[in-house]
């Protein structure tokens, strides 16, 4: 089995990986699988996250579809802009069918990373479809706050909404530590923002968005959601922070 070390990872960025394989409907030789897997392996130990070797066919899998990729549909109603720049946007997301996994690791960034390598194998054929479910995005992190507002709980919820295709019929996964959630409509207070995410990244925009908006009864101040569109391996990849309104 060919080694592949951090050093060859140098400048090797995600979109460069996916563009390799998704440019080469062919299977991957050994070599490929071994040098995708390290990609995600050296990603995930900067968030102290094993990625074990039985996640190179969900890891394959995912990257070969990596351009078939759903936007989970809602209606925008309104959009803020400050300075020429959008400074937030308020939309209502459809009630839908998710499927939903949650963990409680030390680390935020823990918990989401362990949460989605599960949905990854959910929609990697590990289903009563048995087939590849294809991707939507985003996929949604559910914070919930302690009493003090500025420390997470350490269970987070992390969810994948599913695709349009089989949302009138969900397949069921085979892991029983996913559970397929239908959740009523949502309006949210949704600002992007860029790069990785983790317990002091995210309450930072939450923080930054509270100053925008300033006092606001109809939102909740408990639970937030943390909206990421792209691969952990992209250095900037974009994401939003979502605040949830009391009623649509």
């Amino acid at each position: 089995m060919a080694l592949i070390s951090l050093e060859d990872l140098d400048g090797l960025d995600d979109e460069q990986l996916d563009d390799d394989i998704t440019d080469n409907p062919e299977p991957m030789d050994e070599e490929e699988a071994d040098r995708l897997l390290a990609h995600w392996q050296a990603v995930a130990s900067t968030h102290q996250v094993s990625v074990p070797a039985e996640m190179t066919g969900p890891i394959q899998e995912m990257t070969r579809n990596n351009q078939q990729r759903e936007p989970i549909p809602f209606v925008s109603v309104s959009c803020h802009e400050k300075m020429g720049e959008v400074a937030f946007e308020e939309r209502v997301y459809p009630a839908g069918n998710w499927a939903c996994v949650t963990e409680r690791e030390d680390l935020y960034e823990q918990s989401i990373s362990m949460a989605f390598m599960k949905l990854m194998r959910f929609i990697c054929k590990e289903n009563s479809a048995g087939r590849h479910l294809g991707m939507t995005v985003p996929v949604i992190s559910h914070i919930h706050m302690m009493e003090d507002g500025k420390t997470f709980n350490k269970e987070v919820l992390t969810a994948f909404f599913l695709p349009a295709e089989f949302q009138a019929n969900p397949p069921q996964p085979f892991n029983h530590d996913i559970t397929i959630v239908h959740r009523e409509p949502m309006r949210v207070v949704t600002r992007s923002f860029f790069g990785t995410t983790n317990e002091e990244t995210v309450m930072r925009q939450i923080n930054l968005l509270w100053e925008i908006l300033g006092v606001s009864d109809d939102v909740r101040t408990d639970d937030y959601m943390v909206a990421v569109y792209e691969n952990p391996g992209v250095p900037r990849r974009r994401n939003e922070i979502w605040f949830i309104k009391r009623n649509l």
